[in-house]
């Protein structure tokens, strides 16, 4: 039994790449699950994630009741993809796993395709991924494709934002599976202000460093408010396959004594680096680092995309207009030209991550659709 009362469940979660937004996720859900008494299991690829990945998965391994598996998991969709698939229907029957949770693309996949377990739901959380894809290209064709069939081989489809569930429906279809929006939580120790470090830059981005993430826009930007005298500096903090092309597009404007690259660090290190936060992404699902910054009281500057707007809620006016360059510049002069208005912002919106964005009720939603998931299951007779 769990603390509760409800029966303990045998949770997997499976997921490919140990980075980012969904790895955070992941981690903070099996974290709180089997604190709760859940028994739960981890399968991540061994590929990717690097020395923090094997620390962060160290880390959690002995409240992991099912263990912590790694097994090679390629990004690209090929006939390798049998082979963690065939670990997953492995470990779910070693385990007796009630829920098989994919994340991501790969994730959802495997646990979708994974046989042999008629007494668990399979569960599926996008976290973007192949939602952006569209159908007006081959790969886009192939990708959403590939989600309709798996959609009917859901139990539930869990989606972090309203933004998202949205997105599948007119992109995928309509699913006949239970349907959950359970939005991202954060901890209330990250509700600790953050205080810029000394030698704080006046822009910091954090994230991965890739074209969906605006960088560019925001190093086009901030060339042109020093064009306009005001020398700004900057820091982007991140890894990605776009960082060389944008240390370039920053030497070519100028800016190379301005704007530094310091790689991956954790988020609240990162925040410190900087004075004003500017998140400029042209695609999101429901970022963590927006509810992060919002918690540490970092005052902020980000885009109308995703579910964006479900964080900020009636503080959605101040919201900039993505894939525009121009726009994030005036969004950015004005948030230093007043900083009495981007103070009340700050409070206001963290007030709302307050009340609105925790751990638990971001664990309490997921268990709520798990129970009913597994309810559902029992009236149908498959198991």
């Amino acid at each position: 039994m769990t603390s509760s009362g409800d029966p303990s469940l045998n949770i997997l979660h499976v997921f490919r790449a140990p980075v980012g937004g969904l790895f955070r996720h992941v981690m903070d859900l099996a974290r709180a699950q089997a604190e709760r008494g859940h028994r739960v299991g981890l399968i991540a690829d061994n590929l990717t994630g690097g020395e923090r990945a094997v620390a962060a998965l160290d880390s959690i391994a002995p409240l992991m009741a099912h263990g912590v598996t790694r097994v090679p998991m390629a990004r690209q969709v090929g006939p390798s993809d049998w082979a963690p698939t065939l670990e997953v229907m492995r470990l779910s029957r070693a385990a007796k796993a009630d829920v098989l949770h994919g994340h991501g693309a790969k994730g959802g996949a495997y646990v979708r395709l994974a046989l042999g377990n008629r007494r668990a739901i399979r569960v599926y959380t996008p976290h973007g991924g192949s939602l952006w894809f569209s159908r007006d290209t081959l790969k886009g064709k192939i990708y959403l494709t590939a989600e309709k069939f798996f959609m009917k081989r859901s139990d539930l489809l869990l989606y972090e934002s309203q933004f998202s569930a949205d997105s599948s429906r007119a992109n995928i279809g309509v699913p006949d599976c239970l349907v959950r929006v359970v939005h991202n939580g954060v901890s209330r120790a990250e509700f600790e202000p953050i205080v810029p470090a000394d030698n704080a830059t006046d822009i910091v981005f954090i994230g991965e460093l890739r074209e969906l993430k605006g960088i560019d826009l925001l190093i086009d930007a901030i060339a042109s408010l020093r064009q306009q005298g005001r020398p700004l500096t900057a820091t982007i903090v991140g890894a990605g396959a776009d960082r060389d092309a944008l240390v370039a597009r920053a030497a070519n404007a100028g800016l190379s004594e301005a704007v530094t690259f310091p790689g991956a660090m954790p988020a609240r290190d990162a925040m410190r680096l900087g004075r004003l936060m500017v998140v400029p992404s042209r695609a999101e699902s429901l970022p963590y680092v927006v509810l992060e910054a919002a918690a540490g009281q970092v005052p902020l500057v980000t885009t109308r995309v995703g579910g964006i707007p479900e964080i900020y809620g009636p503080l959605a006016d101040a919201l900039v207009q993505p894939d525009s360059a121009p726009c994030l510049t005036a969004a950015i002069a004005e948030a230093l030209d007043r900083p009495e208005a981007l103070r009340q912002r700050t409070a206001a919106l963290n007030g709302r991550v307050a009340r609105h964005f925790s751990i638990d009720a971001m664990v309490d939603g997921v268990l709520d659709g798990y129970r009913t998931a597994l309810e559902n299951l029992r009236n149908s007779g498959r198991r």
